[in-house]
């Protein structure tokens, strides 16, 4: 059971990436595909690492560490690069 729920958790974490990675293909905004782009890859990394963390409960502190810097990482540096690519003139922050 423990080896189903452990594949399970790595399939989805692997359509995750590439329902992600699909959204890059259409015509939008570069900032909507890379919103796309950072839920899809945190969400299916961080799958994919729980999934590996149900197929080697001894390896647990590694792999809560890589859940934790996934979940952080990702999405800081996912704002991080939004932010820097807004023009000035959209900068909410900018003084008027």
């Amino acid at each position: 059971m423990i080896n189903f729920l452990s594949a399970f958790f790595i399939v989805v974490g692997l359509f995750f990436w590439f329902w992600g990675t699909k959204s890059l293909l259409k015509p939008r905004s570069l900032l909507l595909q890379l919103h796309y782009l950072s839920i899809s890859d945190t969400l299916g990394s961080l799958s994919i690492v729980f999934g590996l963390l149900l197929l080697r409960p001894k390896e647990w502190p590694l792999l809560l560490l890589a859940l934790i810097s996934i979940a952080l990482w990702n999405t800081l540096l996912s704002y991080v690069l939004a932010y820097c690519s807004t023009p000035p003139s959209l900068d909410h922050h900018a003084d008027p």
